[in-house]
């Protein structure tokens, strides 16, 4: 029996790789925004700490003061960079889901032309095998 041959299978593995680069950068994606998550719960965190701090020595509190205002306009800067790298991960997640969509298409298309040539292959087999049978009995 002949061995079933794809002849879209460049198309195919092309369609992969597009998938996995595209899973690719997704990842990087979601990691910039989890780092800027994280970075923005340590400011709070450090925020915190230095408002409890603030009134342990009045005489530092101007400083404590400025210190936090830094903080909140550093948890502001990062909210902001958070929104666009949330944006980030969305586009990316919509061009994984395009790429993934183009590939289930494509394996889809494959195992449809599988099994329509197995059926064919099985029947070519079923008919030789009937012929050499009949030649077989009617001799």
């Amino acid at each position: 029996m002949k061995r079933f041959s794809f002849n879209l299978q460049k198309t195919l593995e092309l369609r992969r790789y597009r998938e996995q680069e595209a899973k690719a950068a997704l990842g990087r994606a979601v990691g910039v925004l989890t780092a800027i998550e994280n970075r923005i719960q340590e400011t709070a965190v450090t925020r915190h700490t230095a408002a409890r701090q603030r009134f342990a020595d009045p005489a530092a509190m101007p400083a404590w003061d400025h210190y936090i205002i830094r903080l909140d306009q550093e948890t502001e800067r990062l909210t902001q960079e958070a929104a666009r790298a949330a944006l980030a991960v969305e586009e990316q997640r919509a061009q994984y889901l395009a790429a993934s969509g183009e590939l289930k298409v494509m394996e889809k298309l494959k195992e449809k032309r599988e099994k329509e040539y197995r059926t064919a292959m099985f029947a070519a087999e079923t008919a030789e095998a009937d012929d050499r049978w009949r030649e077989k009995v009617y001799r």
